[in-house]
């Protein structure tokens, strides 16, 4: 476990991968940003989510999640997608404002309990700057916050969210973020992050 969460310190733990081609898939694609910011008092660093908007026919309405979604037929990569998903979604430039710290494992999107045919690739951004333009969520994003990464990374915010499934009654583990919940595949992304940062 990391001595302090700030963002000097997640920087240098993360090693970035070279690697950074897309894998051959038939599966449909997606991408999202988990977004890091040094927060104006200095300490730790904070990470940013969005809670999507309530929409008919998304499996994930509602959900607090990172800014992203799927890949587009004119995308030239997944890394271009998350830029510009990230740029739709909450309005910030992060080729301009950010820079890329790591691309976490692929996930496989599961959607009540069964895989849905399609891979989310999870990039971590760093903002580098001090200021960075205020965000402007669209009409898919109901709401926008930073919250601390440290308590989330030291379990300091464990939670369980209540989840019903084909008649029974589930409790997933997930993390507890002022009133909101964060479980599913958010939960498991930042999950990847924490396991890339404790070296596990």
């Amino acid at each position: 476990m990391l001595p302090s969460y700030d963002l000097a310190a997640i920087v240098a733990r993360l090693a970035l991968d070279e690697a950074l081609a897309d894998a051959a898939t038939q599966e449909r694609q997606a991408a999202v940003a988990a977004i890091l910011r040094a927060p104006q008092d200095g300490h730790e660093a904070e990470i940013l989510l969005i809670r999507r908007a309530e929409r008919a026919g998304d499996p994930w309405s509602g959900h607090m999640a990172f800014p992203g979604g799927r890949r587009e037929p004119a995308d030239p990569s997944l890394y271009y997608t998350a830029l510009r998903e990230t740029m739709e979604e909450v309005g910030l430039d992060l080729a301009q404002h950010g820079r890329l710290l790591a691309r976490l494992p692929d996930l496989p999107a599961v959607a009540r309990g069964r895989r849905v045919g399609l891979t989310i690739t999870p990039f971590v951004f760093a903002l580098d700057a001090p200021e960075p333009p205020p965000l402007a969520p669209n009409e898919e994003v109901a709401e926008v916050l930073w919250t601390p990464l440290g308590p989330l990374a030291r379990g300091e915010r464990v939670a369980s969210y209540a989840y019903q499934h084909e008649g029974q009654a589930y409790q997933l583990p997930g993390f507890q973020v002022g009133e909101r919940i964060v479980w599913g595949l958010t939960y498991r992304m930042l999950e990847l992050l924490f396991g890339a940062l404790h070296g596990t």
